[in-house]
């Protein structure tokens, strides 16, 4: 039975992905219900943590799951389609300020597709790896899981979805996408 660590996480990977998953429903429902004004603040909030969430899965998760199960890389190729589209739309949004009349039409599709997307990893993948790794696989992988968010990016980089791309260009764009958020809370704006 997956039990918390000393900073209140799981030490269970798919227990830990599960509490982001619903972390991540939580954070559409705030920049959905957010006042004009705050919905900026929450949106980036949520930009962040699909940033990390997804590339944390991508280079610690989808690996994991093509070794450790038959099928697995049909499940994870079928994840990946999934999360390429999102990160289009995604960046697009990204793109736009919050009072654009096209966002939140193009944020519910999002927001559609994510949580489908969400709904697809619950059901195919992590009922699978929670079957064939042991126990201390698991907690290794949210390990690596937490170690990988980290020092992710914190905006979606479309394109960039396999564990060699995320290594390969993840840490130089993680270095520009910190120096633009801390740039931007300087500056107290939206760019």
């Amino acid at each position: 039975m997956p039990h918390l660590d000393d900073t209140g996480e799981s030490d269970d990977v798919v227990t830990l992905l599960m509490q982001q998953h619903n972390h991540i429903r939580d954070l559409f429902a705030q920049v959905e219900n957010a006042a004009a004004g705050d919905r900026a603040d929450a949106f980036r909030r949520l930009v962040r943590l699909l940033a990390v969430h997804e590339t944390a899965e991508e280079e610690v998760v989808h690996p994991s799951a093509r070794r450790l199960f038959e099928g697995g890389q049909q499940v994870v190729d079928d994840r990946l389609e999934e999360e390429r589209a999102a990160k289009q739309k995604l960046s697009r949004l990204d793109d736009m300020s919050t009072d654009d009349p096209e966002f939140m039409p193009l944020f519910r599709e999002l927001r559609a597709e994510v949580l489908r997307h969400a709904a697809s990893e619950e059901q195919h993948e992590f009922p699978r790896l929670r079957e064939n790794a042991t126990a201390q696989q698991l907690r290794m992988m949210a390990t690596a899981v937490r170690a990988a968010e980290a020092m992710a990016p914190t905006r979606p980089h479309p394109g960039v979805e396999t564990a060699a791309e995320n290594l390969a260009v993840g840490p130089v764009a993680a270095v520009v996408d910190r120096a633009r958020d801390a740039v931007r809370k300087v500056m107290g704006k939206q760019s």
